[in-house]
């Protein structure tokens, strides 16, 4: 089954993933069979144990063999046209994110297979899912959200396999990363729209120290003292009553739903009576209520440069563009 010649120009470890993937095209192989061991190879071609594990590792990371411990390695996937595999850990599934995870897909290219996972904020969680898909993949993305001390695992993976996603905590700064500056981000916005925003008497963040970042709330905080603005963090708009003159800051969807219900249910007007503005861009905030304001970084530009990264082994720290949308809703 394995066929390794001397002298025809190409290398050891290539012919031995060419026989295999010649075997599964035929098949001789089909998934579930078993593949000759590394030793049972090494020994009959004369060869290092090294260059045949080369060659099974780079099976194993496209997904066409996969290891069982004590037993040996098995046919996983008859699909050889794969030549990488890239693990995707996203803290949650939204629609900016599925914009992002689609930009990434398109420029990727054809053979590359993208295995997408959820950490939900679960420190837990993110451990498993990395410490279990070791040496599983040719690239890891990753989104380590305001998890804290997430190298601790991650340190686990190849240096130069890893991408960070949207934030970059102080011990991730070694790897390469596509990010967003939410502390800068959110100040040079705010600023960019004082001469609104100073009609309200009062700033209120709807912050979630679980989900949200940081520096979100350390650029709002500057913002507002620097411009010596009346401001509030609550962490959930549930049980927050309306009073006019207020402008809300809202990171996630589901507050801003709520807080368009309860302008509604009150008689306010919007932008005159309460002001909104909400963070990423998506179809929907162009359209209720005549629009909402925006604060977003292109998330379809993120996922492009990402992938131009990886097609292009780039290892660069490269921060997304981000701009304020103003709308009917300031």
């Amino acid at each position: 089954m394995i066929e390794v010649k001397k002298k025809i120009g190409v290398p050891k470890y290539k012919q031995i993933i060419n026989s295999i993937e010649n075997a599964i095209q035929s098949g001789a192989l089909k998934k579930g069979n078993q593949i000759p061991s590394i030793n049972s190879i090494k020994d009959k071609h004369k060869l290092s144990r090294d260059t045949v594990l080369m060659a099974f590792n780079e099976l194993k990371n496209r997904g066409i063999i996969k290891s069982v411990v004590g037993k040996g390695y098995y046919v996983s996937s008859e699909n050889i046209n794969v030549k990488q595999k890239i693990f995707l850990l996203f803290d949650e599934l939204n629609y900016f994110k599925e914009d992002l995870y689609n930009s990434f897909l398109q420029h990727l290219g054809e053979h590359i297979q993208v295995d997408i996972f959820f950490h939900h904020f679960n420190k837990n969680l993110f451990n498993k899912l990395i410490h279990d898909n070791i040496g599983d993949y040719n690239y890891y993305v990753i989104m380590p959200a305001n998890l804290e001390n997430t190298n601790d695992v991650i340190q686990n993976l190849p240096n130069d396999k890893v991408y960070i996603l949207d934030q970059v905590h102080e011990d991730l700064l070694e790897y390469a990363s596509i990010y967003q500056n939410f502390e800068k981000d959110i100040f040079n916005n705010l600023n960019s729209a004082k001469h609104l925003i100073k009609k309200y008497k009062k700033l209120i963040l709807v912050f979630d120290e679980l989900k949200q970042p940081q520096g979100m709330r350390k650029g709002f905080e500057k913002f507002c003292k620097s411009n010596n603005i009346s401001f509030e963090l609550i962490n959930s708009f549930q049980n927050k009553d309306l009073k006019k003159g207020e402008l809300y800051i809202i990171p996630d969807d589901k507050s801003l739903l709520q807080i368009i219900k309860k302008i509604k249910s009150k008689k306010f007007t919007l932008a005159k009576d309460i002001g909104i503005i909400s963070y990423n861009e998506t179809l929907l905030k162009e359209i209720v209520e005549g629009g909402i304001t925006t604060i977003s970084t292109d998330f379809n530009a993120m996922g492009q440069r990402l992938a131009e990264m990886i097609l292009n082994k780039e290892q660069s720290k490269i921060e997304n563009p981000n701009k304020l949308i103003i709308r009917n809703s300031l």
